[in-house]
């Protein structure tokens, strides 16, 4: 197991962590330390989810100038951040992605499709009718049920909209870069049950799901496991 107080072996790797819808770096706040701490560089992404004119590419533009010319990039992608990894992986040189209780693209897909493309809400209504909560979302049920109410309570204060136009965004890649490609789920997700990823994760990228504790956003409930798995999977 790798102590978080210690620097990691290995060269230094640049973790770029590309936040979900809203796109708020901030969301990143407990994790990109503990990456620091141990020896690399972690580069928590703001990205303007409520403007309407940015789509996919702009995002991926805004992910490769926070990056900055840097090698050895690991790019760590949550949720609707999935959508931005791999156009970032045709410009800037990645060596792994992670997805994280991500949206997994294939090449010509928009995140509006998505859903529908890998039914999504089916899956994610038998998981509320099994664990006994509502099939109807609402944030506390489906994001903040594992949160401490530090980060719920600045959550709801300042709520992060992303505008509608990213989800008719064409995801314009040709095909996944030979790099490692590991995907997060997150054992207690709501909004992307576990079954539902690792059968995603098989059927798009032909690679078997991490399984770590935590809900949809697991680096505020779960940061040190997340933070353990990337540096013991990326960070050597």
């Amino acid at each position: 197991m790798i102590e978080l107080d210690e620097r990691a072996p290995g060269r230094p790797r640049v973790f770029a962590l590309i936040p979900g819808a809203g796109g708020a770096g901030v969301y990143w706040h407990r994790l990109a330390p503990l990456l620091r701490a141990a020896g690399h560089e972690a580069v928590a992404i703001d990205l303007p989810g409520d403007d309407p004119s940015a789509g996919l590419s702009e995002y991926a533009a805004l992910v490769g100038a926070a990056v900055g010319g840097r090698r050895e990039v690991v790019l760590v992608a949550q949720s609707l951040g999935g959508f931005t990894a791999p156009l970032v992986a045709e410009s800037v040189p990645v060596s792994a992605i992670v997805f994280v209780n991500a949206m997994i693209p294939v090449p010509g897909e928009t995140p509006g499709a998505w859903w529908d493309n890998t039914r999504q809400s089916q899956a994610c209504a038998a998981a509320a009718e099994h664990g006994g909560y509502s099939t109807e979302f609402d944030p506390d049920t489906y994001f903040l049920h594992d949160v401490s109410p530090e980060d719920a309570e600045a959550i709801l204060k300042d709520p992060r909209s992303e505008d509608d136009a990213v989800f008719g965004s064409v995801c314009s890649f040709g095909c996944w870069p030979r790099i490692p490609i590991h995907v997060v789920a997150g054992a207690d997700d709501r909004l992307f049950p576990v079954e539902f990823q690792r059968r995603v994760a098989r059927e798009r990228l032909g690679v078997e799901a991490d399984i770590l504790p935590g809900g949809h956003l697991i680096a505020l409930s779960e940061p040190h496991a997340l933070a353990r798995h990337l540096l013991g999977t990326c960070g050597t």
